[in-house]
């Protein structure tokens, strides 16, 4: 009986030390919230059970500060995620990889040479309060909000304050110039946060909030009916948000087995379901999925990414002065 049970004992060690030697450790840095990232790791733990994701998180900005930083001596193995702009801004701490399946990912929301990949996109939306409309007709252009009539009746974010706001507000230059950027300017309310346009227009501070199209939808998704969203007929803006591989990382087969997972069908689908984070993948059926619209629904007006990232002081410095004049 004890030599049964010591052998019983040693197979069992034996038996964890080969699931231990199996076990992949990978540092993951994430601008994600919470419940981004959950969800998705939720997913991973099934589909790569033996993989460990410590994480970090932040800011996009200030992680790609700390990559910059740690770049002789690696901390962290994948970054997920940051603005095409941003990431395109710090190429040189990057490290290719073309990952199995990567087809189903158009090129636009690819990184040049394969050095990130977008995981998923956001679209730039009207997001109305039909209760605080108060018989108004909603708007159905970008134009439509340069009118008097709407002066102090819509919402955006502070371009400087926010990488999607930033994309919006230089979408609206790229396609209707500086007059009409002044003309947005002058009517708008100009908050501090992303998060304070959407929930205001939740909280029926402001009809109309420029905002992006998961947080809307998840006002509508919650019950809140007197919310819709409007795409606008002139075109909406897209932001893709995408992840790398960073270059010399110390964990690089456990940080491709992440960023493979990351991209995956699986994951792209579970967040939309969950939290409405449009992917980028074309195998992921978005209308049949939620009540959203299939991206090729909706008009889009293109921008150049990396054009957008290298205007960016002279973009944030035109609206300054723009807001200013308005006062």
């Amino acid at each position: 009986m004890k030599l049964q049970a010591l052998l019983q004992t040693t197979l069992a060690a034996l038996g964890l030390a080969a699931a231990m030697a199996h076990a992949q450790t990978v540092v993951l840095y994430s601008s994600n919230n919470t419940e981004t990232i959950e969800t998705a790791l939720d997913v991973v733990k099934k589909t790569a059970p033996n993989l460990k994701v410590q994480q970090v998180t932040g800011g996009t900005g200030s992680l790609m500060k700390r990559i910059q930083a740690e770049a002789k001596n690696p901390r962290g193995d994948v970054l997920w995620s940051g603005g095409f702009g941003t990431l395109g801004a710090y190429k040189e701490l990057l490290q290719p990889y073309k990952a199995p399946g990567i087809e189903a990912i158009p090129k636009e929301f690819r990184g040049p040479d394969d050095l990130w990949i977008g995981t998923n996109v956001h679209v730039m939306v009207m997001m109305v309060n039909e209760r605080q409309l108060k018989g108004r007709a909603a708007p159905t252009t970008w134009s439509d909000l340069m009118k008097p009539e709407w002066k102090g009746k819509f919402a955006i974010t502070d371009p400087s304050k926010s990488a999607t706001a930033y994309m919006l507000v230089y979408g609206l230059l790229k396609q209707f110039g500086k007059d009409g950027l002044e003309k947005i300017a002058a009517n708008a309310v100009v908050t501090s946060s992303s998060g304070s346009t959407y929930k205001g227009v939740a909280a029926g501070e402001y009809p109309v909030g420029l905002t992006i199209e998961y947080a809307a939808q998840e006002y509508v998704a919650g019950g809140q009916k007197e919310i819709r969203l409007v795409y606008p007929s002139e075109g909406s803006y897209l932001a893709p948000e995408g992840m790398f591989l960073v270059k010399g990382a110390k964990n690089m087969d456990a940080a491709k087995t992440l960023y493979n997972a990351l991209m995956s069908k699986e994951v792209q689908e579970a967040e939309l379901v969950k939290n409405f984070r449009r992917p980028t993948r074309t195998d992921v059926q978005v209308s049949k999925l939620t009540t959203l619209p299939d991206l090729k629904s909706i008009k889009i007006f293109p921008l150049d990414q990396d054009a957008a990232s290298a205007e960016y002081e002279q973009l944030v410095a035109l609206w300054n002065i723009a807001v200013n004049k308005a006062r």
